[in-house]
């Protein structure tokens, strides 16, 4: 199986983990205010959900920062998020922290042994080295739940909604992601999952940050991706962006919390499946930039 069909793969099985998702008890508040989340790429992204969740007690950090500034964790309790468990950032800081909770897919990983608790991810996968989806999935949840309880109602609605929508969807090489409070995390998975899948030369920003830097290195023929339900002061940006010829993406998102969460996820993993599937590529551009990921891996590892 090449890793193109092993993305599409994994994507089609989150509808079934999300029946049998299991949530976490939620962080009470007044210890909410002592922890930190952290971790790497995807896993930072499901760190900055819990961070949006939990409506700015926890704080969400990059483990390299951690690291440069030992004060910071000494006296915390902080969760390391890694699917892997082995990136070496993440382990340096779990030996510095007050409490260190590991939250990875492997229980005999460098992380899990260096932490002192650990929170096992068991998402079915095929077990194919390619770009994140259910995996994330699964991270992302947890770490939401953590923060914040909830429940999960129609996700088949929302997943086929999401995979209609993106199938309508046409994007340029160049692509801007705009998110808000709740879903700037995702509009960097939206971003990471067309470096990872296609290596296009995408951007993600906050809406009202985009209007004052990222907006002055766009061009005609970009695409913006909008990811907030529509109102009046994004329905004007869209306008405004229509004008001068940039291509604006603005789905109708569902309402609550996490089903825009769920379809904004949806959403991104389809776009970068549809696109590769429409350049007719076999495998994932990380996995075959292998220049690129050596860099990665004598990094991280």
């Amino acid at each position: 199986m090449n890793t193109i069909d092993a993305f599409e793969k994994d994507i089609e099985l989150q509808v079934d983990f999300l029946k049998s998702f299991k949530k976490q008890k939620p962080i009470s508040k007044s210890l909410q205010k002592n922890t930190l989340f952290t971790g790497s790429g995807d896993s930072l992204i499901s760190s900055f959900l819990a961070e949006s969740f939990s409506e700015g007690l926890i704080r969400a950090m990059d483990p390299l920062d951690l690291y440069k500034n030992k004060h910071l964790v000494k006296s915390k309790r902080v969760y390391f998020v890694s699917i892997s468990g082995n990136t070496i950032t993440n382990i340096k800081v779990a030996k510095l922290a007050k409490k260190s909770i590991a939250i990875t897919s492997k229980s005999d990983s460098r992380l899990a042994k260096a932490s002192d608790d650990v929170i096992l991810l068991d998402a079915p996968t095929h077990h194919i080295f390619t770009a994140g989806s259910i995996t994330f999935l699964e991270s992302a949840l947890t770490c939401i739940s953590l923060a914040k309880s909830f429940s999960i109602s129609k996700p088949c609605e929302i997943f086929r909604k999401a995979k209609s929508d993106a199938k309508k969807t046409r994007v340029s090489k160049k692509i801007y992601v705009l998110g808000n409070l709740l879903t700037f995390p995702i509009a960097m998975f939206c971003a990471a999952k067309f470096y990872e899948v296609m290596g296009y030369d995408v951007h993600y920003s906050r809406i009202e940050q985009f209007s004052h830097m990222e907006l002055f290195s766009a061009n005609r023929g970009d695409t913006v991706i909008i990811f907030e339900a529509k109102n009046a002061h994004n329905r004007q940006l869209a306008k405004n962006l229509a004008k001068v010829g940039i291509n604006v993406i603005h789905p109708n998102l569902p309402s609550g919390k996490i089903p825009q969460i769920l379809y904004c996820t949806f959403f991104s993993q389809f776009l970068a499946l549809n696109e590769a599937r429409k350049k007719r590529k076999k495998d994932c551009h990380f996995v075959t930039a292998k220049n690129i990921r050596n860099v990665s891996n004598q990094m991280i590892y």
